[in-house]
């Protein structure tokens, strides 16, 4: 129990209808999980209006609603909290609620179209090779000093990413490493938080089915740079192209990692194999477990994050060079039949091209590269073609598939991929809308030194389809089918 007195410090209050000496148990914004002593905040979604249900907290036993306008009907026995942004509000009263947990512990958060989870999961990794206790919270999973809970977004609302923080800085967590996502920007889920650093990646074609422009998508990138404070800093990709765009503004100290020599922490690419990548930061060459080159960016700016916080560059390499590689994220499978299978999540038209060149390295693609992917439904319709494009030209063979065609009819899905496949390259190209039958035909297919390459899932374990979640499992599938 917290007073709600408590709870309501640093928001700014339009007008309050009674008592503010009150009892609350937990703060909800789903009229149907309130119960007693619950505080209610109406917030204004995508798809409904929080206003429309506070007349069913109240009947569900709410003390106290925040709204941005007041309800016609006012109880004596309710406390009305009236505000101009419940959203907002939702970020200060939930840090409040938990006591404030970001303050206690330090918080980088990581943003960026591709790379986020790698990053996350690498700086995780290496601040426990440091020494540290951490927590983690990311798309894959949230782990909170070595324990593992399911994960429902990739960027939590502000209760539940207090509720954790709380959580970590009670099990002696130091740090958290967070991935920072557009839509948690956007609807104002990390506003109020006290990061330390703040990590951009890279920007590219994605989610424009919800932000309807890539001005507004890296507007909302932008806005967590902007709220960083004065004592934060700010860890950059310099080779991307619209950096400068996302540090304008920015009160906090600025750190810029790539491969010119325009950044403070530089990285190359000495070696390149299925096996790992052999990289020069700084200077010093240091050999990996990762593969994939594109990983040259995750693992610098998990290099340039350590060294923020005053650890020798020595002892982050040592440390890197026993990194192992993130859950779905350039997977390797080999097989006695001397066909390599990699899995990846590349879901975008950037990410999936990266790791085609990353696969270069590794065989001729005319020859020996297999690529099954496909599109998301209910997502971002305009980057389907462009998808189509790049993996119909950069292969020997281009199988496209279901990829959680969730409400659409995966075969329209896969017509919009197919608009993006040029005439000349349509021969080699293949459309099988069952996922598993589309990966059976890329093994059938396969010979000595074929690499079939299956992005799109990762690390996901379902398949999603009218509101159905199927189980399916891209590394256990096509590990099974390579034995």
């Amino acid at each position: 129990m917290q007073n709600l007195e408590n709870i309501l410090l640093d928001l700014k209050v339009t007008k309050i209808l009674g008592k503010k000496n009150i009892s609350v148990k937990n703060i909800l914004y789903d009229s149907k999980k309130v119960g007693e002593y619950s505080l209610f905040v109406a917030i204004k979604g995508t798809s409904t209006d929080g206003h429309l249900y506070i007349e069913d907290a109240i009947r569900n036993k709410a003390n106290s609603i925040i709204c941005e306008v007041l309800p016609t009907q006012i109880y004596r026995d309710v406390t009305y909290i009236q505000v101009s942004d419940t959203q907002k509000s939702l970020a200060i009263i939930a840090s409040n609620f938990y006591k404030s947990p970001s303050k206690k512990i330090k918080l980088i958060g990581v943003t960026g179209t591709n790379g986020k989870t790698s990053t996350v999961f690498f700086l995780k990794q290496l601040f426990e090779k440091l020494g540290n206790k951490v927590g983690m919270i990311s798309t894959i999973h949230v782990e909170i000093n070595n324990q593992i809970f399911d994960s429902t977004h990739t960027t939590h609302c502000p209760i539940k990413t207090n509720e954790l923080l709380g959580k970590m800085v009670d099990t002696g967590c130091e740090y958290c490493f967070m991935e920072v996502s557009s839509h948690g920007l956007s609807q104002n889920r990390v506003f109020f938080l006290d990061f330390d650093i703040g990590v951009f990646t890279n920007i590219s074609h994605d989610h424009l089915d919800y932000h309807n422009s890539f001005e507004n998508y890296l507007n909302s990138k932008k806005s967590f740079f902007d709220i960083l404070s004065r004592n934060a800093k700010s860890i950059i990709n310099i080779d991307d192209l619209n950096f400068s765009k996302l540090i304008d503004n920015t009160k906090s100290k600025i750190t810029f990692y790539g491969k010119g020599k325009q950044a403070n922490n530089i990285g190359s690419i000495l070696n390149s194999n299925i096996d790992g990548i052999e990289i020069l930061i700084n200077g010093n060459s240091v050999l990996t477990k990762i593969s994939g080159d594109f990983n040259l960016y995750n693992i610098l700016a998990t290099f340039s994050v350590a060294l923020e916080f005053g650890y020798s560059e020595k002892l982050i390499l040592k440390s890197i060079s026993s990194l192992k590689p993130v859950p779905g994220r350039f997977n390797i499978i080999k097989s006695k039949k001397n066909i390599y299978g990699i899995i990846d999540y590349a879901h975008t038209p950037d990410a999936l091209q990266e790791v085609i060149e990353s696969v270069s390295n590794y065989c001729d693609i005319q020859k020996q590269l297999i690529i099954v992917c496909g599109c998301g439904g209910n997502r971002d319709q305009s980057k389907r073609s462009e998808m189509g494009n790049i993996a119909s030209k950069n292969c020997f063979k281009s199988i496209f598939t279901s990829d959680n065609p969730r409400n659409e009819d995966p075969v329209l899905i896969l017509n919009d991929i197919k608009s993006g496949v040029l005439k000349k390259y349509i021969n080699k190209t293949h459309f099988i809308s069952d996922r598993l039958k589309a990966i059976e035909f890329a093994v059938s297919i396969a010979k000595n030194k074929s690499i079939i390459l299956l992005t799109g899932k990762g690390h996901e374990q379902f398949q999603e389809q009218n509101g159905v979640k199927v189980p399916f499992d891209d590394y256990k599938t096509l590990y099974n089918l390579l034995k």
